[in-house]
């Protein structure tokens, strides 16, 4: 099976997968995902970037420049339903992260440019879910760090659990041009999780010129990149889908253009 080159393939190791701005050819999205089993640490020096750490499952302690923050994360799964418990920490401070039970984690990162920014605790319980969509397109979000909290400076982070059988970041939706009030420019990583775990999944990745035109498969712990284009996302029968959002660019609005090939099926009297 050939691979495309916005698909970034998990490894078995402790560090399941890093993006890098550098890695990507682009400016501003930063993503890891790593494995902590209980009593293992991480060190992060944020420097000239800020960070969401999201704990996808399991419980860490958390260590910033002295400040403690204990208990986070309740989940045994990405598949439960419950939100997770993230930290916002701005640039210039050094994180020490402490697995108190087995985790798995998201670093998030982006450019801090303001350095305004605080500390801040986002506990799973504060965060707004919401339903998208309906019948085979409907999905489930959860607003992790997104542009109503003001605790980030560029970062956008949300999770989406997509039942079997649904398609996601449907109709197909691009924010790849400064064209305020109708759209802005943000790089995207997804994050793939299945269950069961041999799952697999698909996500195409276009433009409107087809300059860009990749068709992903997407198995476990992988990771796409968007740089830019359209992305929907589909869940094959039998295989539920997550994904987490890491959204970064030169502003922190988030406003997409859905492809108007597709538009159509927004239309109520459609009936899709």
């Amino acid at each position: 099976m050939s691979t495309s080159h916005l698909v970034v393939k998990a490894s078995p190791a402790r560090e399941i997968c890093n993006v890098t701005p550098e890695s990507a050819g682009w400016k501003h999205v930063g993503f890891r995902a790593l494995r902590l089993s209980a009593g293992d640490s991480e060190s992060v020096d944020t420097l000239s970037r800020e960070l969401c750490l999201v704990v996808l499952t399991g419980t860490v302690e958390a260590r910033v420049d002295g400040e403690i923050f204990e208990g986070l994360g309740r989940r045994d799964s990405v598949f439960d339903d419950i939100s997770p418990d993230a930290l916002y920490v701005p640039g210039g401070r050094t994180v020490t992260i402490k697995a108190t039970r087995d985790a798995e984690i998201a670093l998030c990162t982006a450019p801090y440019v303001s350095g305004d920014k605080v500390v801040k605790r986002l506990d799973g319980e504060a965060m707004k879910r919401s339903a998208r969509g309906k019948g085979s397109n409907a999905r489930y979000v959860c607003d992790i760090l997104m542009g109503d909290n003001p605790a980030a400076d560029r970062l956008l982070v949300v999770e989406v659990i997509t039942p079997a059988g649904h398609s996601s970041s449907y109709p197909p939706h691009k924010h790849d041009s400064d064209a305020l009030p109708g759209e802005t420019v943000l790089e995207e990583t997804y994050y793939h999780r299945l269950s069961p775990a041999q799952g697999f999944a698909f996500q195409r990745v276009y433009t409107d010129d087809r300059s860009l035109d990749e068709a992903c498969v997407v198995e476990n712990h992988d990771v796409v990149m968007v740089p830019r284009g359209y992305h929907p996302v589909v869940a094959p029968h039998g295989y539920n889908l997550y994904y987490l959002n890491v959204m970064a660019g030169p502003g922190r609005a988030w406003e997409f253009r859905n492809d108007p090939a597709h538009e159509w099926m927004l239309n109520p009297a459609s009936g899709v």
